[in-house]
């Protein structure tokens, strides 16, 4: 019996390609792995939204919040606690040179960081606390300790409080005020003689004298003594914004006017 031929496909015709695909496997195999790599890859892109898609609220899934507007808090109020809203300088000639104007001046610490010696007349705008802040770091050993100095002005605000139940802002504004002297004498010398004249003080001079009278007044008291700088500078603050002449800043004010008014 004669060994059977191997069945063997013929293509029909070699330009006819479905033919061709359908005769040998592999190329069956290959096109079906291309289709479906190019319907994954279909599957990839990112479609845009149609009209009814974006009309369609996506609901959450889990209910949230509800969220209620923050109103921002605009009271700043110095070391949290005092404000500068009911400060007035009884003055009207210091009003522009004593900072406690709540829009410009109000902090929540003495120490803004501005560079008010760059400019002159510019510390005018610095604000009263922290110029008192300020005129406490002085005499070599006490340069550059703001933190110190920030800590003794709190401390006396606290006693302030304490004894006056009133704004300390107030009382200190008050001190300044009354220890600044309105009238100086200075020397004035022509052709070799030397006299002094009367003159009238600016302002600014005036909210300079009251400032270096009342922290060097606190300063020489604290000198020695039991009593601490804060205490010292509390109790400073209240006889000046009282008018009393146990104040050390009120003395000098009154020995300064005396001499000019023996000179004018």
């Amino acid at each position: 019996m004669a060994a059977e031929k191997p069945h063997v496909l013929v293509p029909p015709h070699e330009n006819n390609l479905r033919a061709l695909h359908a005769y040998h496997p592999a190329c069956a195999y290959s096109q079906q792995h291309h289709s479906a790599q190019a319907l994954s890859h279909s599957r990839l892109k990112v479609q845009p939204p149609t009209k009814r898609a974006m009309s369609v609220a996506v609901e959450p899934t889990a209910p949230t919040a509800p969220t209620l507007p923050i109103e921002p808090h605009l009271d700043v109020k110095l070391f949290n606690r005092w404000s500068f809203d009911d400060v007035q300088v009884s003055d009207i000639s210091l009003a522009d040179y004593v900072g406690v104007v709540p829009a410009k001046h109000a902090t929540y610490v003495p120490h803004t960081a501005g560079r008010y010696s760059v400019k002159r007349f510019r510390k005018a705008q610095c604000p009263i606390v922290e110029r008192l802040t300020n005129s406490l770091m002085m005499h070599g050993r006490n340069n550059g300790k703001k933190l110190m100095a920030v800590r003794i002005i709190r401390h006396a605000m606290e006693i302030i409080h304490l004894l006056t139940d009133q704004n300390p802002i107030q009382i200190i504004v008050d001190a300044v005020v009354n220890s600044g002297p309105r009238e100086d004498a200075t020397r004035i010398g022509s052709a070799g003689v030397v006299r002094r004249q009367a003159v009238d003080i600016s302002p600014l001079r005036r909210v300079n004298q009251a400032i270096y009278l009342l922290t060097t007044g606190a300063r020489e008291s604290a000198f020695r003594n039991i009593k601490t700088i804060a205490e010292c500078l509390a109790d400073e603050l209240i006889n000046a914004a009282k008018g009393s002449s146990n104040s050390y800043a009120i003395k000098k004010k009154d020995e300064i006017e005396r001499v000019a008014k023996a000179n004018r």
